[in-house]
């Protein structure tokens, strides 16, 4: 069992920034893959970037350029930069972590992004 914590998550302006933070209750170290989602109220959930064990990141289209998912595996965190944000990334963002390519797979309790214009 994997437990995720994330923080982070605020109120901000169109075009700042915010770092979100992903700590997991384990070594992250040989987790296969791990990843930030987000979902917009009326909305489904949506992978906004992941970053694989090897360090291979992906992007969402929509958040390319502007955010940076990274790993810290000495302190079992990921972190989601974002910056030149917009009112249309608010969301509610999760973090999620995949053991093995076959899973099991864990989710953080999620946290709240505003963007105002």
């Amino acid at each position: 069992q994997v437990q995720l914590a994330e923080s982070g998550g605020g109120l901000v302006q169109a075009g700042g920034s915010l770092r979100l933070s992903c700590a997991a209750s384990q070594s992250i170290f040989s987790i296969n893959a791990m990843a930030w989602y987000r979902q917009a109220p009326g909305k489904q959930r949506e992978l906004v970037a992941g970053i694989t064990f090897g360090g291979s990141t992906n992007y969402a289209d929509s958040v390319k350029g502007r955010f940076t998912i990274s790993r810290d595996n000495a302190r079992n965190t990921v972190y989601l930069q974002m910056n030149s944000l917009k009112p249309e990334d608010t969301a509610v963002y999760y973090c999620n972590a995949y053991l093995t390519a076959r899973g099991p797979e864990y989710w953080g309790q999620g946290t709240q992004v505003t963007v105002s214009s």
